[in-house]
């Protein structure tokens, strides 16, 4: 049987220009070496062609992973050492039998992630966030920290971006609710979702961004840039970590100050995890209405509880002051979660209706409803309550008959 390793290793070492290499020439030097293998060792047809097709990977993309990127139904990869690779596929979780011949592969592999982006991770500085050229999150552990050896966690988006289209053909809520979502976007009601990791948070922010109108100016802050918008008038703004010194650090913070003097119409931060919460806060509070961004929570009165502990941590001041802030700059809440089938869904939509300066005054208009003998469904509690915005933009006769056509 043809060695793969022993392959690569000497198409590695023959190429000229090493990695700098055209992927045609890669090629012609892999399909060279088979033949050359070929006259000494057993080898069929196909299982020339699948080797041809590793080595390729090895080289050129992400070597045993590259198939499951490939593949759509695919949603995440997990990579836990050498042994052990787990992907989510249709919403279920499965352990493949690919295994890493030797740890110094998945080494290799980390290194070449994280060079395209620019940074940095090692024993000093073992956990890093990072992106694919697809857009697709990467999260990577290593040891000291990781006691399973290195760990690899691709979050995988969909090619184009996701859109209202295809969150409604996944079923991920009806068709009715579309026209809702629709208007809150359109009347520029600013927008903060919440769930836990892979509810599909991004996704549904990716989705409502589709709404926005082509001549607003849209400003995106991201620790790994993933959201994919699809606008002329766009900023894609990402942080940076600190080099190996400790310095020249740019933190989520940093770039929504640096937003506000980029004349933005609508300010999107693609996911709250810290003291950064004041600063977004801020920008969503100073005009800047129909702004977008997402947080992990359990509830809708959970992610404002969060987003309190967030501000606090970055802001010395009352807790009521704190609760005011947040008030006065989320309007809309909308909460996701996965079933016990697996299947995502929106499970809450609250309005921001008061703060009555001890707690907040949530307006329920859509919970999801458990019912006997069946998944489940969204359904309707309330009416809006604060419409002068949607009647400034015209949109409060569309946004009433989208409430009733939904029942």
């Amino acid at each position: 049987m043809l060695d793969k390793s022993r392959i690569r290793q000497e198409v590695l070492s023959n190429l000229e220009c090493g990695l700098m290499a055209t992927d045609d020439a890669v090629y012609q030097e892999i399909d060279r070496m088979i033949l050359k293998e070929g006259h000494s060792s057993y080898g069929t047809l196909q299982e020339k062609k699948n080797l041809r097709q590793e080595i390729f990977d090895s080289i050129r993309r992400l070597d045993i992973l590259e198939k499951y990127l490939r593949d759509d139904r695919v949603t995440e990869i997990m990579v836990t050492g050498k042994d052990h690779i787990f992907i989510e596929k249709d919403g279920v979780m499965l352990q493949t039998e690919d295994r890493f011949p030797d740890e110094s592969d998945i080494y290799r592999l980390i290194d070449q992630m994280v060079a395209s982006t620019n940074r940095m991770v090692n024993e000093t500085l073992p956990i890093v966030d990072s992106r694919l050229v697809d857009g697709s999150r990467v999260h990577i552990v290593l040891p000291p920290i990781s006691l399973s050896g290195p760990v690899i966690t691709i979050r995988k988006f969909q090619k184009g971006g996701m859109t209202m289209e295809k969150l409604l053909e996944y079923g991920e809520f009806p068709q009715s609710l579309e026209r809702v979502l629709s208007c809150l976007v359109k009347g520029r009601y600013s927008i903060l979702i919440d769930g836990a990791t892979n509810s599909g948070k991004s996704s549904l922010l990716n989705a409502l961004a589709g709404y926005i109108d082509p001549d607003e100016r849209i400003i995106t802050i991201e620790d790994s840039a993933e959201l994919q918008f699809h606008m002329d008038n766009l900023v894609r703004l990402e942080t940076r970590e600190a080099n190996v010194e400790g310095n020249n650090e740019i933190s989520m913070e940093d770039l929504i100050k640096a937003s506000l003097r980029m004349r933005p119409s609508r300010i999107i931060v693609g996911e709250v995890r810290g003291r950064e919460a004041v600063s977004m806060l801020m920008a969503f509070s100073t005009g800047h209405n129909g702004s977008l961004s997402s947080i992990h929570a359990n509830s809708c009165r959970d992610a404002l509880r969060r987003l309190e502990t967030m501000t606090l941590m970055g802001m010395d001041m009352p807790l009521r002051a704190v609760q005011g802030l947040i008030a006065s700059s989320i309007d809309i809440l909308i909460h996701l979660g996965r079933l016990p089938s697996g299947r995502r869904k929106i499970l809450e939509i609250a309005e921001m209706a008061d703060y009555d300066g001890c707690d907040y005054q949530l307006n329920p208009l859509f919970t999801y409803s458990y019912e006997s003998g069946e998944e489940g469904r969204l359904v309707r509690r309330g009416n809006l309550i604060h419409i002068d915005r949607m009647k400034g933009y015209r949109l409060y006769e569309t946004f009433c008959q989208a409430m009733e056509d939904f029942g």
